[in-house]
């Protein structure tokens, strides 16, 4: 459809942009009812299913927590930047994105893991948003793409301040969440990267300039 979805201003590329924020837009409700389901049947998940740093039965909430929240107003606070940064990241690619967030939820949630205040409990999808803006501000070095460079731009102003999330500024807030998230979208970044095809030149074994 439109041509290359990966292309900036083709109709393909706006598509795959309306059905990446849609998609991230679903995701927001799902994290809502689970947060409403704790609250309101007192599950607990919180403490059941959180990082808890250094102890082996917190170890599972490396890949619970990015789904649990303290509380709504935590939750209120990751939706926008959960889409924003969702979206893009999702346009490039499904695969792509699936891969990449596994990497985040792990690095992130080790980080936290290894690093984090002792007898916390660690919660929310940060660690995650953190990385998509790792991926995003890697992805337009690694492809040396002028849209992803846009995309580093854009993402700047609206959110370079929470850069500063990175640094142990509020015992209340898991920095190591944050600064291991960045690091494993970086990586992300740098792993599932869309390679360019290599030209063909005269010493191209399928070069039409090598043929007799």
């Amino acid at each position: 459809m439109g041509g290359d979805p990966n292309r900036f201003g083709t109709e393909a590329f706006y598509a795959a942009l309306g059905r990446a924020f849609v998609a991230m837009c679903a995701v927001v409700p799902f994290l809502f009812l689970i947060e409403a389901l704790d609250q309101g049947l007192g599950f607990g998940l919180d403490v059941a299913a959180g990082i808890i740093p250094l102890r082996i039965q917190g170890l599972d909430g490396v890949f619970f927590s990015p789904f649990l929240h303290h509380g709504f107003d935590h939750l209120y606070s990751n939706s926008i930047p959960l889409i924003l940064l969702g979206t893009f990241v999702l346009a490039a690619g499904t695969r792509r994105f699936l891969w990449s967030t596994l990497v985040i939820i792990v690095v992130s949630g080790l980080g936290v893991w290894f690093t984090g205040a002792p007898n916390s409990v660690v919660v929310g999808a940060s660690g995650v948003i953190f990385g998509y803006l790792g991926i995003l501000l890697t992805r337009g070095i690694v492809e040396r793409s002028w849209w992803n460079f846009a995309v580093v731009l854009l993402v700047g102003l609206l959110y370079g301040w929470q850069l500063l999330g990175i640094l142990p500024t509020d015992e209340r807030i898991s920095w190591q969440g944050h600064l291991f998230g960045l690091l494993g979208g970086i990586v992300a970044a740098i792993l599932f990267r869309r390679r360019r095809p290599e030209p063909y030149g005269s010493n191209h074994p399928e070069s039409p300039l090598s043929l007799p």
